[in-house]
């Protein structure tokens, strides 16, 4: 059994997919994005985006009705590795500290609109692993 999520209080994807699809016991997130919700503006520093993201992640997670312990795995996707690695890691030890998913780190050239970070996720919603 598959189903669909579309969630009214993040941005819109930038195309015709949801943001997440729930399939069994797992919850799949397309990529989550840095733009504000209120006004679809991308944050002004990179520390802002991640903080965002964090953020518009944590929402399309709980609004799927999961919760955030239930990430099982991240990739993220930065365009610029050597400039914003490292505050992206300390940032993400910050919000994922106690949840500890597996986790790949891509530099992209570029992503579908002017953003700096995204990320993909998946999340268990069954019983103990």
């Amino acid at each position: 059994m598959t189903k669909n999520f579309n969630i009214n209080n993040v941005p819109s994807p930038v195309g015709n997919y949801p943001h997440s699809k729930k399939v069994g016991d797992f919850l799949f997130l397309s990529g989550i994005g840095s733009r504000n919700f209120s006004d679809n503006s991308i944050p002004e520093t990179f520390e802002e985006e991640c903080k965002s993201v964090f953020r518009n992640t944590r929402t399309v997670i709980e609004e799927s009705g999961a919760n955030w312990e239930n990430l099982i795995d991240v990739t993220v996707f930065l365009t610029n590795m050597e400039e914003d690695f490292n505050t992206f890691n300390t940032l993400y030890n910050t919000f994922f500290k106690n949840i500890n998913p597996c986790r790949t780190t891509i530099e992209v050239k570029s992503l579908p609109t002017p953003i700096s970070i995204e990320l993909k996720c998946i999340a268990y919603l069954g019983g103990k692993i």
